[in-house]
């Protein structure tokens, strides 16, 4: 399975956005593009350069390698119209993927560790055991940790987990830590999804 192994930190350094909650804490020791002769390279940004560092914010906010990217993008531009924004389309399929349920339900800390997560088979999605963590969802979707996983020493402490979790209640997710399952009940919101998205410049890269 595919994925970037980049420092999470040093990526977030490079977006100037905060990809993962431990780098919160080190970007306000360091700030600025990492490298040797980083600040030599920052001046005045063109609009290409613009929607590329969104481009990458994003992508890289929710794990995904650049071609999965590309696919989503040109998928939500095949299903937009009719008032359905491109933009707003691709981050609701990036909301609804697996491993992001996992991570808005609380069951995780991060993104990375909800995809270990679900790439160690540790959740059932309607009755069957899963592990590939971009499956998307849809309403009416139920998932549940697997009756083995609960015994683990990560489940059994799920507690520290949730209370450690920055999320929030959300209109289209129902999670109970106790019984560790997940329901899917409706569409995530564009208000819903990560606040700090400029999707419509993403958009632009896109149709160059």
């Amino acid at each position: 399975m595919a994925r970037d192994t980049s420092p999470i930190v040093k990526q977030s350094r490079r977006e100037g956005y905060a990809l993962h909650p431990k780098a919160h804490k080190i970007m306000a020791r360091k700030s600025g593009i990492p490298g040797q002769h980083a600040h030599g390279r920052q001046g005045k940004q063109s609009l290409y350069a613009i929607q590329l560092r969104e481009k990458q914010k994003v992508r890289r906010t929710y794990g995904l390698l650049e071609k999965q990217f590309a696919r989503l993008m040109d998928e939500a531009n095949r299903a937009s119209g009719q008032g359905v924004l491109p933009g707003e389309l691709l981050l609701q399929f990036l909301e609804l993927r697996l491993d992001n349920a996992v991570y808005r339900a609380g069951l995780a800390t991060s993104r990375r560790a909800a995809r270990q997560l679900v790439g160690h088979g540790h959740f059932m999605l309607n009755g069957r055991r899963v592990d590939i963590p971009s499956i998307r969802l849809k309403a009416g979707d139920a998932i549940v940790v697997r009756p083995k996983s609960t015994k683990s020493g990560y489940f059994s402490q799920i507690d520290d987990v949730v209370s450690n979790s920055v999320q929030g209640p959300l209109s289209w997710l129902k999670s109970d830590a106790k019984k560790l399952t997940i329901d899917v009940t409706g569409l995530p919101k564009r208000e819903e999804a990560e606040a700090e998205i400029n999707e419509q410049l993403i958009v632009e890269y896109y149709s160059r």
